[in-house]
């Protein structure tokens, strides 16, 4: 009976703990025998034991790469922020299609223009201010607005009609 169920956890393994469950059996019945069928038994425990170790060690090697990785190219992007030429700001005045745009150059002109990939079209709407790569024109990021929304809000509006009498 004991056999049987040796051979069905060997031969079809669903999880750790029928592992464990034989190995626990085996060693109570086998731990005095010298059969060699024991030993080739035992040899295998620790072989399957080094390997599960080895597995999880590399699954968190793995992680830690991932982790680095995304560490690295996030400096990758802002080393290469900083050594770039300086940028033109501009402002979009209206999309064309799915990738280009219309946008005012801080300098006077009007390009046709490109977006990066990175820069989130949704975003673009008419009036923002973006950055524009220096020679392609390219909309590199959006910027913030120029005006502090707060002062803008506190403008004095005033009314179109001005009497005399209310000056």
């Amino acid at each position: 009976r004991i056999r049987e169920k040796a051979k069905s956890v060997l031969l079809f393994p669903h999880s750790a703990v029928q592992y464990d469950n034989f190995f626990s059996t085996f060693d109570t019945l086998f731990s005095t025998m010298d059969d060699p069928r024991a030993q080739a038994l035992r040899k295998y425990r620790d072989a399957l034991l080094r390997h599960r170790e080895k597995e999880a060690a590399v699954r968190k090697n793995r992680e830690e790469y991932a982790e680095l990785e995304k560490k690295y190219n996030k400096s990758e992007d802002n080393l290469k922020a900083l050594q770039n030429v300086g940028m033109l700001i501009g402002e979009v005045l209206r999309q064309l299609s799915e990738e280009h745009f219309i946008v005012k150059s801080s300098s006077g002109p009007r390009y046709i223009v490109g977006c990066r990939s990175k820069v989130e079209k949704a975003k673009l709407l008419p009036t923002t201010r973006v950055a524009l790569d220096f020679n392609t024109h390219t909309i590199m990021r959006i910027l913030p607005r120029e005006v502090d929304p707060s002062v803008f809000n506190m403008m004095e509006k005033t009314n179109d009609v001005v009497s005399y009498s209310n000056v």
